[in-house]
């Protein structure tokens, strides 16, 4: 009894009435659905799963219908294969579009198994041009096919024309619905033409481009100047200069320079220098995180196995590095075996080697991570490449000198042996020195190399934090102590 009065109040404060203010209701909804950190409150993805269970279609389209499509895609990634087959059907085509735009990759492949072709077909037109490449690009071969077959031919050829660029490349980012116009137009006739011409013009854009006879982009008009000047002042007149992009240049050189110049949007030209679309700020941004986050998991060695991802998918994305790890850190322990005798000799040797080669791992750590974020931004290239090199290896025996102290202090403080004292505390100079080094010229030598520093320098520079951590601290030793 208690149990079924609360499942009616529930639904009694959360039904939207069938008169007055059904807005209100659905902004409780919001409200129900999202923290104060927008993130989906546990106890929302619950409804929806209890209303999935019990096949209640109309529930389940009410509650999804309370969210904006980016939360639908969260609350996707919430949800097993199962319950989103549920959800999927509750979409409308618009609605849908923007959910599949706004997945997670390996989700948007799920999902798009789900999907009819004529279904997709009808979604895709709802998007902008690189949105709508983007999701195709995750279809096979036999459904793209039928995908592009059922869609509008200026959409079709729209979609096939961002595909023919490689991936991650300004032609592959780009949209190619844009705002252009001929410098002697004016301000009245340009204003008329954005009214009137509808749904050719991008969904959105800050800039008009104009161009000259050829198409080739001289100039730009951003909106808000636009609407600030006189109808009867021409383009030419107001036009500002304008940063070009090549449709084949590598999406984080577009991030970057839409950083250093603080652009909102961009003409991408072809090799002729035609327009041929344009890069906006929102795509940007996503560039810029995925990149961000790309980085951050290589210098873990590990990739993105995403929030579905299986036993079998995770252990796969972490183990190869661990296997190329397991080989340097064997080469690195072969020290020890060649000090074998040192070590039965003084088993204080073996208690503390290990401290010497996870500072130093530690330091290398550090400077790793600070070099592979100034070559990712360009602030390190080979005219303060010297510069910053000596300015670490300084780094390195300002804080050697300073670890060797405290460490010196705490083994005469256990073991009452100054010879014991001064090797840990040289051999900790040296490795934290070695540490810096490294940490400095391996992302360096691998940038040289036009490989990506992210991917693999942590496992170089712990290598060499380790096999000099144990090769200095137990030569000392043996010089020293025996």
């Amino acid at each position: 009894m208690t149990r079924d009065k609360a499942d009616l109040d529930e639904e009694e404060a959360l039904a939207i009435p069938k008169s007055p203010q059904p807005a209100a209701v659905v902004e409780d909804l919001e409200d129900l659905a999202l923290g104060d950190d927008y993130a989906l409150n546990p106890a929302y993805v619950d409804m929806v799963i209890d209303a999935a269970d019990r096949g209640d279609s109309d529930r389940l389209r009410e509650l999804v219908g309370a969210l904006r499509s980016e939360d639908v895609a969260d609350l996707m990634g919430f949800l097993t294969a199962d319950y989103r087959e549920e959800v999927i059907p509750c979409l409308d085509s618009e609605t849908l579009a923007e959910v599949l735009s706004e997945l997670e990759d390996n989700l948007r492949e799920e999902v798009l198994d789900t999907v009819t072709p004529t279904a997709l077909a009808r979604a895709l037109e709802e998007l902008d041009s690189d949105d709508a490449a983007d999701v195709v690009d995750d279809l096979d071969d036999d459904k793209r096919a039928l995908v592009l077959a059922a869609m509008d031919e200026t959409d079709r050829a729209a979609i096939e024309s961002s595909l023919s660029y490689e991936d991650e490349t300004a032609g592959r980012l780009m949209q190619r619905e844009v705002l252009a116009a001929p410098q002697f137009w004016t301000v009245g006739q340009t204003i008329d033409h954005v009214r009137t011409a509808g749904d050719e013009l991008p969904d959105l854009f800050f800039d008009i481009y104009i161009v000259d006879p050829a198409y080739r982009p001289v100039g730009a008009a951003p909106v808000s100047l636009l609407l600030r000047s006189r109808r009867e002042v021409t383009l030419a007149e107001i036009m500002e200069p304008v940063t070009e992009v090549t449709v084949d240049m590598d999406q984080e050189e577009v991030a970057y320079i839409f950083d250093k110049y603080h652009l909102i949007s961009a003409p991408v030209i072809d090799a002729g220098g035609r327009l041929v679309g344009q890069i906006t700020v929102d795509d940007i941004v996503s560039v810029i995180q995925d990149e961000s986050e790309e980085d951050i998991l290589a210098l873990a060695g590990v990739s993105d196995a995403g929030r579905d991802a299986g036993v079998w998918d995770v252990a796969g994305s972490r183990l190869p590095w661990l296997v190329v790890n397991t080989l340097t850190a064997a080469a690195a322990a072969s020290v020890i075996g060649v000090f074998q005798a040192e070590i039965a000799k003084l088993v204080t040797l073996a208690i503390l080697m290990p401290v010497v080669a996870s500072l130093g791992g530690n330091a290398g750590t550090q400077t790793l991570a600070v070099a592979v974020r100034a070559l990712a931004s360009r602030e390190l290239n080979a005219s303060n490449a010297a510069r910053i090199i000596l300015r670490e290896m300084v780094v390195g025996l300002v804080n050697g000198g300073v670890l060797a102290t405290i460490m010196a202090v705490a083994t005469y403080v256990f073991f009452r042996d100054p010879l014991l004292c001064l090797t840990i505390g040289l051999a900790l100079v040296i490795n934290l020195f070695v540490a810096s080094l490294a940490g400095i010229l391996v992302p360096l030598a691998l940038d040289h190399l036009e490989r990506d520093p992210a991917v693999s320098s942590s496992v170089f520079v712990t290598f060499v934090t380790d096999f000099t951590g144990f090769l200095s601290f137990l030569g000392l030793a043996a010089l020293i102590l025996l």
